[in-house]
């Protein structure tokens, strides 16, 4: 998505460790133009697919699911929570996940109340490196028996492989740009194409 790539390379900022920076418009402050855009691109390239619920990590991909479900017909959208709360009652799937910009693992929890074998899921969020946050989400659809119809990432950072090795598993993984390499000395950005 040529307009993402364009205020990557114009608002990003590079960081040592392969931290990209993008919190001007994605992940801090959130530009909800830009969110409708991607969204309508998840939405043409997903299409056909029965998609009746999106699921995502709170916090950075609530906002990009919730504005995306508008171009899947207002389909639910559900975000994993990151610790428990009084507030998540009952029944509940729980796995690990390790995040790569938090450089720590920490549960991810959906209430059983909110997925179920019915459902047909489309996965969102922000960034996708190793891939390690995707795969507890993948996981939490299995112990539900929900299909995975897709997954939706705004930025993937290629050269760490998290998401070739989702497509070698057999998932659609629709990123809308790819970071092939990036250099925190020059800030220069090389997106996949």
């Amino acid at each position: 998505m040529k307009e993402l790539e364009e205020r990557i390379r114009k608002e990003g900022t590079v960081k040592e460790g392969n931290v990209l920076k993008v919190d001007a418009f994605l992940n801090h402050q959130c530009d909800v133009a830009l969110y409708d855009a991607m969204g309508a691109a998840w939405a043409e390239h997903f299409a056909g697919k029965n998609i009746n619920k999106i699921l995502t990590i709170e916090a950075s991909g609530i906002g990009m699911a919730c504005v995306a479900a508008r171009h899947f017909g207002n389909v639910p959208v559900v975000f994993a929570k990151k610790a428990q709360s009084i507030n998540l009652d009952g029944d509940q799937y729980v796995t690990t996940v390790y995040s790569f910009t938090k450089q720590r693992e920490f549960p991810v929890i959906v209430s059983r109340k909110y997925l179920g074998p019915e459902d047909h899921v489309l996965l969102i969020d922000d960034f996708l490196a190793n891939g390690k946050a995707l795969h507890g989400l993948i996981d939490i659809c299995k112990h539900a028996g929900a299909t995975v119809e897709g997954i939706g990432i705004a930025v993937e950072k290629g050269f760490q492989g998290g998401g070739d090795q989702l497509r070698e598993e057999g998932y659609d993984v629709d990123s809308l740009a790819i970071v092939e390499s990036m250099d925190p000395t020059t800030g220069d950005i090389e997106f996949r194409h």
